[in-house]
């Protein structure tokens, strides 16, 4: 593997790798005010949820790579310890690009991306009325990483209230994840929507968690056609299937198998393995286990 040793490589390198390697990171849409009252809106991708008691996020308007200069959010949370963090949406995240740009101090973002500030109940920083959740913030601490050129500074934030949208939650009162559309940022000029076909579900283990890859037989493990999402799908069933029920499935539905391949055993453990990834891309793991343990007991 190529190593990156960020005291043998320039800064601009390093970062590509993060922002390359790290994602999607979700995008803090940022509302501040200076010491004047002047308000000022930027997107920042090296945000995340770092709590829920109290409920903390962080984010970090970084020093500029090319000059060292700081940004105005950075002056205006010092100023103003308060600001509201704004998700951001695949239906704004044109005017949110808008946002980004590097205008002078005092322009104000809202006017020149179009989005619509609304009045925050508990922090002096504007909403963003086009964000389906609004988090008003104060801030509890700002921790500097470094001096240099694209150095973090770590924003941590108290939410101390929440705006949610009712038309991103579903019947449980939750936020839907069908429903709210959210991207991330990429590496480069690269975001990502999560939406449709990219949205997936993974139940969490936690207290209910699976028998782990050690209780696969090592011909599983060391399988040349299950890949290692495979193998974690079937370490994270909860109980392995009982010879009783292993053979029935082998004489029901795996007995043309074994007949036509009586003979070649490396062949018939190939087409069981090829049988149990079907299986699993189909969401049918406790037949895909019986299918691999039918080898096993033959």
């Amino acid at each position: 593997m190529k190593r990156a040793d960020p005291t043998q490589i320039p800064v601009p390198e390093m970062h590509g790798y993060l922002t390359g390697a790290i994602g999607p990171r979700p995008v803090a849409l940022a509302s501040t005010v200076d010491a004047e009252g002047r308000p000022n809106l930027s997107p920042f991708s090296f945000f995340n949820a770092f709590g829920a008691n109290p409920p903390i996020v962080i984010f970090s308007p970084a020093r500029r790579g090319r000059d060292n200069t700081t940004k105005h959010t950075f002056h205006n949370v010092k100023a103003v310890p308060e600001v509201v963090i704004n998700v951001v949406t695949y239906a704004m995240v044109q005017q949110v690009s808008v946002a980004s740009g590097e205008f002078a101090e005092g322009v104000d973002e809202f006017t020149k991306s179009g989005l619509t500030p609304v009045a925050s109940e508990l922090v002096r920083p504007f909403r963003v009325k086009e964000s389906p959740v609004q988090f008003e913030c104060r801030v509890k601490q700002v921790v500097e990483t470094g001096t240099g050129g694209a150095a973090g500074n770590l924003v941590i934030c108290e939410v101390v209230l929440a705006h949610i949208d009712e038309s991103v939650l579903g019947t449980d009162g939750k936020i839907d994840q069908r429903k709210i559309d959210l991207v991330g940022r990429m590496g480069g000029a690269y975001y990502c929507r999560a939406h449709g076909d990219a949205l997936f579900e993974l139940p969490q283990p936690n207290q209910h968690f699976g028998v782990g890859v050690d209780a696969l037989p090592a011909s599983v493990r060391n399988s040349r056609i299950l890949s290692g999402n495979d193998i974690g799908n079937l370490a994270s069933a909860r109980s392995i299937p009982d010879e009783t029920a292993v053979n029935e499935y082998k004489l029901t539905e795996l007995a043309d198998l074994f007949i036509n391949l009586e003979d070649d055993a490396p062949g018939l453990e190939k087409a069981l393995h090829q049988r149990a990834k079907a299986l699993l891309e189909a969401g049918n793991r406790e037949e895909a286990w019986k299918t691999l343990l039918a080898f096993n007991d033959r």
